[in-house]
């Protein structure tokens, strides 16, 4: 049975265009049209583009992090400032931090338990510089380019 549906010399696909199972590279190549698929296009590389670069693609600039000191030191500066105001029950975010830090290293083997507040003081002092840091940033870079 086997040997009778291998010896078949024609196959019948969609739109009764004849398939033939042993086809030559000089055959012409039937193409199906429909309302519902475009038209057939030569697919086109995107990592080749004429004159981009002398030549050579780049996804994004080779220095994308543009990092200056100046932001680093300006965003720390203006960090610490606000965070050194006492508002806490008298006491500052930074120096509530740094306190919870030595009392978290006058039992130095172990660590800071879960329900210690230096949790509570460590993520939040680092989140408000991280967010210090990344608005220095687009601030900087936005008024030197011209963004802004």
């Amino acid at each position: 049975m086997a040997t009778t549906m291998a010896a078949a010399s024609t196959v019948i696909g969609l739109g009764s265009s004849a398939l033939s199972p042993a086809r030559s590279s000089s055959s012409k190549r039937t193409h199906l049209t429909s309302g519902f698929v475009k038209a057939p296009v030569a697919p086109r590389n995107p990592l080749r583009q004429a004159k981009a670069c002398g030549g050579k693609f780049t996804c994004f600039e080779r220095d994308w992090l543009r990092t200056d000191l100046n932001v680093i030191g300006f965003g720390l500066i203006g960090w610490l400032a606000p965070s050194s105001i006492p508002a806490i029950n008298g006491n500052s975010l930074t120096g509530l931090f740094f306190s919870s830090i030595g009392t978290e290293l006058s039992h130095f083997p172990t660590g800071p338990a879960l329900t210690s507040p230096f949790w509570l003081w460590m993520v939040t002092w680092h989140i408000g510089l991280f967010l210090c840091l990344t608005f220095g940033q687009i601030g900087f870079k936005g008024r030197t380019e011209d963004y802004f």
